[in-house]
């Protein structure tokens, strides 16, 4: 089965796109990232619950989330910087997984209108290291990406 999420790495390179066209208005597939009751939805499942300590949706802002698992104990944690916050178009982080051997990425998001009820995500994701940036991609990542996107498409449908 084909995948809507694509994920293009060029050989030798330490960065990857990622694009993503939703049935989504525009404003809804934004909301679906910055709106902390929709970001805790998506990231739960049945096996941990996802919570949003800290997000400050603006230039300079940061956030932290983390996931636990159902006797409390915490499974994920990230944190990282928004540096570029611009409503509907643009937003560019820094992601940060705690307890893990991969360091800081930096995440570029472009939201694209395509129609009035569809929209179009485009992820430009840069890593310290070709390496780094490997081991990720070793991981089922694009499945797992895919995934996620299916739950926004999901749950930030059921808000149209």
């Amino acid at each position: 089965m084909e995948l809507k999420t694509k994920v293009n790495a060029a050989e030798g390179k330490m960065d990857l796109t990622i694009t993503r066209e939703f049935d989504l208005p525009l404003e809804l597939l934004f909301r679906a990232y910055t709106e902390p009751e929709i970001i805790e939805q998506i990231m739960s499942n049945p096996y941990s619950t996802a919570k949003l300590l800290k997000f400050e949706g603006r230039n300079h802002g940061s956030y932290q989330q983390e996931s636990t698992d159902a006797q409390g104990k915490v499974v994920f944690r990230a944190n990282g910087a928004i540096h570029e916050f611009s409503p509907n178009r643009k937003i560019s982080r820094t992601f940060e997984m705690e307890n893990t051997p991969f360091g800081i990425q930096l995440e570029i998001y472009e939201f694209e209108a395509l129609t009035d009820s569809t929209s179009k995500l485009n992820m430009h994701v840069i890593y310290e290291s070709v390496d780094q940036r490997d081991q990720v991609l070793k991981l089922p990542f694009a499945q797992g990406l895919n995934m996620a996107h299916n739950r926004i498409q999901e749950i930030a449908g059921k808000l149209k």
